[in-house]
């Protein structure tokens, strides 16, 4: 659920109309609801609530500092990939020991900011990592906390670009090579051995992957476990999908299809059913674990998109309306530098009118400025008539949207709001023009 909703023909997020919120802040801008987000990552915590766990927030889905210091205070730990997400974790008081250091690509400087830190676990990828990591430590002076994250090679069903756990991906150690891994990092000195790590994808829709991929890691662990290896940590990754196709309370005829061919269902096509949610991600996680009876881990879990990505809206405003000779366009200030997920995934986002009025539909392109034909949000989508001017929601964009923006063709990019009842503040101010050109200087030597 969510705290997007009509009051009357305006477009509410939580008391506030998103109008108001426009005509102050201006478009194109990201708005999130404080309530939606508080209760998904309640709702999720509870579901493992019957077993030691830590729920480690993937921040890359939605890295805000507003958002982040909302998680770790309602108590979560955060899951990162860079030395700039652990800066951002550690700016707003999260527990070091709750933080777990993800990615195929660690920087040494970055392992010696996480030593430094404190924190839980590396997720580790890759024999060469294992080789930095006690580089490192040797060097700072301490042990290192690792797991090593397993490819199990089993497909997740989701878009080919967010799986993450078959042997073709760059991600973790083949199930195969991983006793041998394990092996490795135990003979090192500045290494600690603490768990293990599996991650096989985001926006998966259906539980029985997870199923899987946890039944090729326990017949690893019982070997590790013969093997003397005290584990202390499993690490399940995140992935747990959401529902795109919101169009369920809009007052619009069901959407069509987002892109050329058809979009792929688990990324948020109109035709796909209802996601599992926490309980049912739980409960499937649970009856996996029974094959690890008599270990006593604790879960780490790595939510992302399902904390967040329903509690955000873009904002955006109707520029043009263009009729072509076989196409409809509606030509809005939002473009795909400020969400790029439906020309990257060719994925599904519901767009719904901040004000409903004009009952009338018609099918078409919605499209921003930027000079690329791929620069749409939505196509082929049926929508009530817009008018220049008008307000548009971009639905379900909370994960993966502002975190994923760039200022491809000079653009600024957007300002992000946080909604709290019937207050609202600005949580990441608009960028203006002067910030294009920060850090940018000329040699002396040119013209």
């Amino acid at each position: 659920m969510h705290h997007f909703a009509y009051r009357g023909d305006d477009l509410c997020c939580e008391g506030v109309s998103l109008a108001e919120i426009a005509a102050t802040v201006g478009t194109p801008s990201y708005v999130y609801s404080l309530a939606t987000l508080k209760r998904h990552f309640q709702v999720f915590d509870a579901a493992f609530a019957d077993r030691k766990h830590v729920v480690c927030y993937s921040m890359k889905a939605n890295s805000n500092v507003a958002v982040l210091r909302a998680m770790v205070s309602w108590g979560a730990g955060v899951d990162i990939v860079s030395v700039g997400e652990l800066s951002r974790a550690l700016k707003v008081g999260a527990d070091p020991k709750k933080i777990v250091f993800s990615g195929v690509g660690k920087r040494e400087d970055e392992i010696e900011a996480a030593l430094r830190a404190g924190i839980l676990a590396f997720n580790v990828e890759s024999h060469g990592e294992l080789e930095a990591i006690e580089r490192v430590a040797a060097r700072v002076g301490v042990r290192a906390p690792v797991s090593l994250r397993v490819n199990p090679d089993v497909d997740a069903e989701t878009h080919p670009y967010i799986s993450t756990g078959l042997q073709k991906n760059k991600f973790g150690i083949p199930v195969t090579q991983a006793r041998e891994e394990y092996r490795f990092a135990r003979g090192l000195p500045h290494v600690d051995v603490v768990g293990i790590d599996c991650h096989i994808g985001s926006q998966l829709t259906k539980v029985s992957p997870f199923r899987d991929a946890i039944a090729r890691v326990a017949n690893l662990c019982r070997e590790l476990v013969a093997d003397g290896v005290d584990l202390r940590y499993l690490d399940i990754g995140g992935g747990l999908g959401i529902a795109y196709d919101d169009s369920r309370g809009s007052g619009t005829a069901p959407p069509g299809r987002t892109g050329v061919g058809g979009a792929e269902p688990s990324q948020g096509s109109a035709s796909e059913g209802e996601p599992p949610g926490p309980a049912d991600y739980a409960r499937a996680i649970q009856e996996a674990l029974e094959e690890f009876a008599g270990l006593d881990v604790t879960l780490v879990c790595e939510p992302g998109r399902v904390i967040v990505g329903n509690a955000g809206v873009l904002l955006t405003k109707v520029l043009y309306l263009k009729h072509g000779e076989i196409k409809n366009f509606v030509i809005v200030d939002a473009a795909f530098n400020d969400l790029i997920r439906p020309a990257f995934y060719d994925s599904f986002h519901a767009i719904r009118p901040v004000r409903r009025g004009e009952t009338e539909t018609l099918v078409a392109d919605v499209v921003g400025p930027v000079c690329e034909t791929g620069d749409f949000l939505a196509r082929d989508r049926e929508l009530r008539r817009p008018k220049e001017g008008d307000l548009l929601a971009v639905m379900s964009a909370g994960a993966y949207g502002f975190s994923m923006a760039s200022n491809y063709n000079s653009r600024p990019r957007a300002a992000e709001v946080l909604v709290d009842g019937d207050r609202f503040a600005v949580v990441r101010r608009r960028e203006t023009i002067e910030d294009l050109m920060r850090g940018e200087s000329i040699p002396d030597w040119v013209g």
